[in-house]
């Protein structure tokens, strides 16, 4: 395998603990979708997303039956792309009113902060909205990590457990596959990135995986604790 020269990353479980996105951002956008509905509900980039989920369930339908609907899609941790867009615009207003700052794990940014420097172009793919990506990445505990990133990656280019997803990113980002190291804690996301040619690390976090995955767990998936177990 080649020293990887780009490095590709999830967010939820990799960067940073699946528990805050649950705990935190879920909750808060949950309950403030139905004033966020009532407020912007007629703006076109809200009307966008809320007719997209009209047409999911069903077609003509009153708003106050699509915020159900996302209310649910959320306590099911769905990955719609509707929804995420939502959320993303919702979590904006929490990071900017100061409610609450993104959750990276301790050694994360001075490794990336450390790729950075020696030249690695870092993207990020995950499954929460390129906009919402970049407010977790802008508003983060280790201050504002925007301008580490070269380019953002999410739903739009497919499933994340899709191999042509990542031959979508890897065009996108013009390096050979081969090339590029993907980091995330889900093994159907790295079977994906694999199946497309990408290099891949598990990310295996005691802090969300209580039971350390091993073995035939793996899928063969070379496997690290955190980002200063990843060697290039």
């Amino acid at each position: 395998m080649p020293q990887p020269t780009v490095i590709l990353t999830d967010i939820e479980g990799t960067t940073s603990s699946i528990s805050f996105v649950k705990n935190v951002l879920f909750p808060y956008a949950r309950k403030a979708l139905p004033a966020f509905v009532a407020a912007h509900g007629q703006e076109p980039q809200v009307r966008r997303w809320l007719d997209a989920v009209a047409v999911e369930i069903g077609g003509a339908c009153q708003d106050s039956l699509i915020v159900e609907t996302l209310q649910g899609w959320i306590d099911q941790d769905r990955k719609h792309t509707a929804l995420k867009a939502l959320q993303g615009m919702i979590w904006e207003a929490g990071y900017r009113n100061g409610d609450y700052k993104a959750h990276f794990y301790p050694e994360v940014a001075a490794v990336l902060k450390g790729w950075h420097a020696e030249g690695k172009p870092l993207y990020v793919y995950s499954s929460g909205s390129v906009p919402s990506q970049k407010l977790f990445f802008g508003f983060s505990e280790a201050g504002d990590l925007t301008g580490l990133i070269s380019g953002w990656f999410d739903t739009e280019v497919g499933g994340k457990r899709e191999a042509d997803s990542y031959r979508h990113i890897v065009e996108a980002i013009d390096v050979p596959a081969a090339q590029i190291l993907f980091l995330s804690d889900v093994v159907e996301e790295l079977d994906a990135a694999r199946e497309a040619g990408l290099q891949t690390r598990l990310l295996d976090r005691l802090e969300d995986y209580p039971l350390p995955r091993s073995g035939e767990a793996t899928h063969g998936h070379d496997r690290a604790e955190n980002f200063q177990q990843i060697t290039l």
